[in-house]
């Protein structure tokens, strides 16, 4: 069984009397410790698909699972939990509490999991040693999204999820994020899937999920990802 499974899962939103199916019948596979890209055009599905393997949204049919667990069978409390111990969001705006200092942000979600990274070492890791008690109004763009990202990895999560990470950021600045994304991935051995419409950053990932009007198009594995430090968009 892989790490991440979606089987026949499908998404209907009802909007007054109009349905609107967001996945249809989208079937994958993800293997732990991989850097997975999913890709393709605004609508074709991606943050639906991100957030319910986030637990954020249900599934309308079909079955999502991590790790062996049939996490679209789960009630509001095991999704609660399920958020709060196994998964690790970034977001394309940093959604950061402005009056904690960076180090403070961090710490808030380490302090709600079961076996959390060390605060410091893991702003160490992000290059935001020197930074940690500056405020999110005192950091820049890209020293922002660090923080957001170590947010994430001090909850020591299985699965780390990416939204459009490098969307609000210019090209030197998304470009350092990425290989700060792919280090994680090989150093940390996370699972990290991240969802963009940029077709370029599908060089740097073990796997492609290519979406399209709900579905998946098209999966491509690279045997020999490049590194982020090559990219040009």
């Amino acid at each position: 069984m892989a790490f991440v499974e979606f089987d026949d899962v499908s998404k209907i939103y009802q909007m007054g009397e109009v349905k609107v199916e967001a996945v249809h019948g989208m079937t994958f596979q993800i293997e732990a410790g991989e850097f997975c890209v999913v890709v393709g055009p605004s609508g074709a599905g991606k943050t639906t698909v991100l957030n319910m393997l986030g637990g954020m949204d249900s599934a309308t049919s079909g079955v999502i699972s991590l790790d062996g667990e049939r996490i679209s069978s789960y009630d509001a409390k095991q999704l609660t939990m399920y958020r709060r111990y196994d998964i690790g969001f970034v977001f394309q705006f940093y959604n950061l509490v402005q009056n904690l200092t960076a180090r403070e942000n961090v710490e808030l979600a380490s302090q709600i999991c079961k076996d959390p990274l060390d605060v410091d070492a893991v702003l160490d890791s992000v290059g935001l040693a020197h930074r940690k008690d500056s405020f999110p109004g005192q950091l820049s763009g890209g020293e922002q999204q660090r923080v957001a990202i170590a947010r994430a990895l001090a909850k020591n999560p299985k699965l780390l999820l990416c939204d459009e990470p490098t969307g609000a950021l210019d090209f030197n600045t998304g470009k350092h994020i990425l290989m700060l994304l792919q280090r994680m991935c090989t150093e940390y051995g996370k699972t990290i899937i991240m969802v963009t419409h940029n077709t370029d950053f599908c060089a740097i990932a073990d796997r492609v999920i290519h979406v399209r009007e709900g579905s998946v198009a098209q999966v491509d594995l690279n045997s020999a990802p490049a590194s982020a430090e090559t990219l040009s968009w």
